[in-house]
């Protein structure tokens, strides 16, 4: 059993309800989809064992954890070391596209769920401790309307676009000014400069 990785730190949770939450990043490499505008490397850096990444994990002081990507709920290993982290007492935080309906995320203790614009047709999550959807266009706004009917979740979020560096607040404000109950989450760990 092994995981292909990404990269493993420890930082601040950069968005979402979770900002500014101290805790440790896997990000799994590999994901189901290619956005345009996507800035995260998914290609396998390298790749440990269960007892390997969960030694990686716990050499950070941080109780928490974020299982990211990439895309996570492609990683067929993962309940392996869900129940593994449970059992050392870890918060665990998942990202995912909501592509993908795994059964082992009902264990995770928050699913930040980012279903894309570029891929209406791909939502299989049904619910969701909060969605996130990146206004990567002015069709963003059609879109997190019709997510709403399909992702229950606790909180709605707008994110503004990153595109070469510079962050697209203009179209967020434009799509957020046409809904209701949605709030905007800023990449805050990109403008402070932090990973």
């Amino acid at each position: 059993m092994k995981y292909d990785l990404v990269e493993v730190f420890e930082s601040l949770q950069g968005e979402g309800r979770n900002t500014g939450r101290p805790c440790v990043f896997v990000r799994f490499a590999g994901c189901n989809l290619a956005c345009p505008w996507c800035d995260t490397d998914v290609a396998t850096r390298f790749s440990l064992s269960l007892d390997g990444l969960l030694a990686e994990i716990g050499q950070y002081r941080s109780k928490s954890v974020i299982l990211t990507g990439g895309e996570p709920t492609l990683v067929k290993e993962m309940p392996e070391l869900v129940a593994a982290l449970k059992a050392r007492g870890y918060w665990i935080g998942v990202e995912t596209n909501g592509t993908n309906d795994a059964d082992w995320l009902q264990f995770a203790d928050y699913v930040a769920c980012s279903p894309k614009v570029e891929y209406p047709d791909r939502i299989a999550l049904g619910k969701a401790d909060e969605v996130r959807i990146v206004a990567s266009s002015e069709a963003a706004a059609a879109f997190c309307r019709e997510v709403r009917g399909k992702i229950a979740a606790t909180d709605y979020y707008v994110s503004p676009c990153e595109r070469d560096g510079s962050i697209d607040f203009a179209t967020a404000k434009s799509v957020m000014q046409q809904l209701d109950g949605w709030s905007l989450s800023v990449q805050l760990h990109k403008l402070l400069g932090f990973r």
